[in-house]
């Protein structure tokens, strides 16, 4: 078909016409459809109910070195679940602090720590009279969230598909000392599924940041969260790149189990250097007195070791590869050569970021949900929710079963076109 910015009026007006009909087809099956959070469907959950039977009543609750899990105590997590996560995360046990089940959660205890009563003797930030945060845009909703509950001013920082426009990072993290952070997704990066290059790895090692409590809050989520066995994209190691480089504490590192066994009662971890893990523990020991080591003994006897993870999330690839693959195959065949969206192809992760022409994204959404799809709100991908192209739409290809979310999809299609469609024929009446 040819491309909607070539049509004329008159073959504008008849392509919106077939698709008012066709979207009002979809509006007759009364849908009832989710595609708006990146969560794990119902056979990935299957994949680790098995979880559920290596503990029982009978079962030898004791670590190898003796410790009782039923008990109080451990506040940094048990040996065994800190040798398996860092394993998962590439770094030495003894740089692993093991959580409960939400990294996001040990975001927000870092930021709040700090706010409260500073980073490594610096002042705290409630003290100060100005908070800034980079925000890669697109990016993930509730990291900017939780900067947002904060009252932190949030600076949104381009993507590029290398990562983060590192030449405005280093500048604007040299030149103002109330920058105290970054957000980032460096592997399979939500929404875009794009994984930061060695280059740009080496430039947040090398950073030289104004503010002596600046922090990269390197939140690895998808760190092995592959689609495909022989396709992967691979990431320099940032805690040892920050070590040769001199700042060896510049980084906090994220993961979590969330979705690999189960997101509601997962494991969460944090690395990073000895002197940041000295002054977290500092802090930690009043917030409990150890996190939940039952859970952390369950997924050691379950996984064994990052062998047995590597295979599980095999597993995990299979069942929602040809759900991308899928979105992926109806986005080319029905918007394909139009020239009035893009979409990315990730080899990882859990989401494809779609942009559509600039001031077309919330419509598209609203009649998305009208038809019966529910989708990430508009601006998501930005800080206050505010897209100021109104263009970016993450799509969240995982939780739905195929069949549901080939519907979706098409359906989602037909919204794009129709209101790309009406925008341009609007214009083109308004020369």
């Amino acid at each position: 078909m040819k491309a909607y910015k070539e049509m004329t009026t008159e073959e504008l007006a008849t392509e919106i016409e077939a698709l008012k009909k066709e979207y009002r087809r979809y509006l007759s099956m009364e849908l009832q459809l989710d595609m708006s959070r990146g969560k794990p469907c119902f056979d990935q959950l299957d994949l680790s109910m098995g979880m559920m039977d290596v503990l029982s009543s009978s079962a030898d609750l004791s670590c190898e070195d003796g410790t009782d899990c039923r008990n109080y105590g451990v506040l940094g997590g048990i040996r065994e679940a800190k040798v398996l996560i860092g394993d998962m995360m590439e770094n030495n046990p003894d740089n692993v602090l093991i959580y409960g089940n939400s990294s996001l959660n040990v975001m927000y205890d870092q930021i709040s720590r700090s706010y409260t009563h500073g980073v490594m003797g610096n002042t705290p930030w409630c003290k100060l009279d100005k908070v800034k945060w980079l925000c890669p845009v697109p990016g993930y909703d509730r990291h900017f969230g939780i900067t947002e509950y904060f009252g932190i001013e949030m600076i949104p920082v381009p993507m590029l598909p290398t990562g983060p426009d590192m030449d405005m990072v280093e500048e604007l993290v040299a030149s103002d000392e109330a920058i105290k952070g970054i957000w980032c997704v460096p592997k399979y990066s939500n929404p875009q599924g794009y994984s930061y290059s060695d280059e740009t790895v080496r430039r947040f090692a090398r950073l030289k940041p104004a503010a002596r409590d600046f922090r990269i809050y390197w939140d690895n989520a998808y760190g092995i969260h592959h689609l495909y066995d022989h396709d992967q994209d691979y990431l320099i190691e940032i805690l040892a790149e920050c070590k040769r480089a001199g700042n060896p504490d510049l980084v906090y590192k994220f993961a979590s189990t969330s979705k690999i066994t189960f997101p509601g009662g997962g494991i969460a971890a944090l690395a990073t250097s000895p002197n940041n893990l000295e002054d977290i523990r500092r802090q930690l020991q009043h917030q409990t007195i150890g996190y939940d080591k039952i859970n952390q003994l369950r997924h050691v006897r379950f996984f064994k070791d990052i062998h047995g993870m590597t295979e599980h999330m095999r597993k995990h690839a299979d069942i929602i590869r040809p759900k991308f693959e899928a979105v992926e195959q109806i986005f080319d065949e029905n918007l394909g050569g139009l020239g009035i969206a893009s979409w990315t192809t990730p080899k990882g992760g859990y989401f494809i970021s779609f942009d559509a022409m600039e001031g077309c994204a919330k419509e598209i959404i609203d009649k998305a949900k009208k038809a019966g799809v529910k989708m990430t709100p508009a601006g998501s991908t930005w800080p206050y929710h505010n897209d100021p192209h109104d263009s970016n739409i993450r799509v969240a290809p995982t939780y739905p079963p195929l069949e549901d979310l080939k519907t979706a999809a098409k359906l989602f299609s037909v919204c794009v076109k129709l209101v790309s469609a009406q925008k341009l024929y609007e214009a083109a009446k308004e020369q």
